[in-house]
């Protein structure tokens, strides 16, 4: 267990194998072959050995870092959400108490794997628990149709909410507002087809929703570093994510 200080726009590195962090302070990004998610303060998450990621401060941030051999394993990528706020106890130990692994006695090294372990385990069991139907529908509908001209209203309209409710679900259970879930949506979408097809940006913009082609490569640039055409081409993905990648646009379901 180690503490890292990150400045803004440092990526975590010199971490090999199996990884458990917890976000102390500040703010930062993680990508993984399963879509990009923004980390708060509270936050953890887990990567196996055979997954690939990056972990990039947006702020100035204080990261808790792990070597995890979870047994049995855990899913891969395993985020949770206010882990400090549940797990204060864990949280003070990792604190006051951060392990060298290399000098320390191997049954305190396993005593806080363990630990941490079953902390994240039972984050996915309540996890599981407070999996909404209404947010699952409506996520499924988002990526089944991205490029529809979707707003606030027409998505609380499928996942039968009032706008406001909408949006205190989905900051309560996703971490986020129901303009950057879309907007996640979209970018996902809009990375598989930059990557498995030949099709202009120009297509790509429409059928992900946005009206042009400029329109769509100033969001993509914005969340991601780069631009489409940079990402496709492979010169933007040791950008990915960077300065920028981070900023929103208030709460617009297009920005």
């Amino acid at each position: 267990m180690a503490i890292r200080h990150l400045a803004a726009q440092e990526r975590l590195g010199g971490v090999r194998g199996a990884i458990w962090a917890l976000i102390l302070d500040g703010d930062a990004r993680l990508e993984t072959a399963a879509g990009v998610e923004e980390l708060h303060a509270g936050d953890a998450f887990h990567v196996a050995a055979t997954g690939a990621y990056r972990l990039v401060a947006r702020t100035r941030a204080e990261v808790a870092v792990s070597m995890l051999r979870a047994v049995p394993p855990l899913p891969s990528p395993l985020l949770a959400r206010d882990f400090a706020g549940s797990n204060r106890g864990i949280v003070e130990l990792v604190r006051r108490c951060p392990l060298d692994a290399r000098g320390a006695q191997p049954l305190f090294v396993a005593s806080y794997g363990g630990l941490i372990q079953a902390a994240m385990v039972q984050a996915l069991d309540d996890s599981a628990r407070r999996s909404d139907p209404r947010l699952t529908a409506l996520v499924a509908e988002l990526h089944a149709h991205p490029g529809r001209p979707w707003t606030v209203e027409s998505m609380a309209r499928v996942a039968h909410l009032s706008r406001s409710s909408l949006g205190e679900h989905v900051r309560r259970e996703l971490g986020r507002t129901p303009a950057q879930l879309l907007r996640e949506v979209r970018m996902r979408h809009a990375r598989g087809l930059l990557a498995g097809t030949d099709r202009p940006v120009e297509q790509i913009a429409f059928s992900v929703g946005y009206g042009s082609a400029a329109a769509f490569s100033r969001a993509f640039s914005a969340h991601h570093g780069s631009s489409p055409q940079a990402w496709r081409s492979g010169s933007g993905a040791a950008q990915r994510p960077e300065a920028g990648a981070g900023r929103q646009r208030g709460d617009r379901p297009d920005a």
